[in-house]
């Protein structure tokens, strides 16, 4: 089963791919959507754009996106919803089921920390994926959420994705 991880953000929205065989995970790809646009209404175009791209060409059988936290700034707050938005809408225009996971839980299944810092997670994501080129920080945290979201699908959840995805 092929599980995409999203990773939302406005001006870098980080995605990664991985496949899931019983216990074993196996990286496919991973990369970033870079908005493009003077207003918020093109960059969220573009973004849709881009993250549209990668669905197709990697096909995936479910997705999974990290949940935004909410920081002082009321104004970016609502922008990275905006992208967070666009993260969501993608998978389901594919007809993929979405999970969705809060950052200290996916800090949580993949470091065993919920506090860990950002070169932890990147450090157990490279331990998970034996191989894997990173293309930067947002895709980490992407696949970050791919590994997550394939730990709690546990194997009744993976079969049950697999007969969806089939049929």
């Amino acid at each position: 089963m092929r599980v995409i991880g999203i990773d939302p953000g406005l001006r870098n929205l980080g995605w990664g791919v991985i496949d899931m065989a019983g216990p074993r995970l196996r990286h496919v790809a991973n990369g970033t959507c870079h908005s493009a646009g003077d207003d918020l209404a093109q960059r969220l175009l573009s973004l849709h754009r881009q993250l549209a791209e990668v669905l197709a060409r990697h096909a995936p059988d479910c997705a999974a996106v990290e949940q935004s936290f909410v920081n002082k700034d009321a104004v970016a707050t609502l922008k990275l919803g905006h992208a967070r938005a666009i993260a969501l809408l993608v998978p389901a225009q594919a007809g993929l089921a979405v999970g969705e996971y809060a950052p200290n839980a996916v800090k949580k299944t993949v470091v065993g920390v919920g506090k860990a810092a950002k070169e932890q997670v990147q450090h157990m994501v490279r331990m998970q994926l034996p191989g894997v080129q990173i293309a930067g920080p947002d895709a980490a945290d992407a696949l970050a959420v791919a590994i997550c979201h394939a730990h709690h699908l546990g194997p009744a959840g993976r079969r049950a994705a697999v007969i969806r995805a089939a049929g």
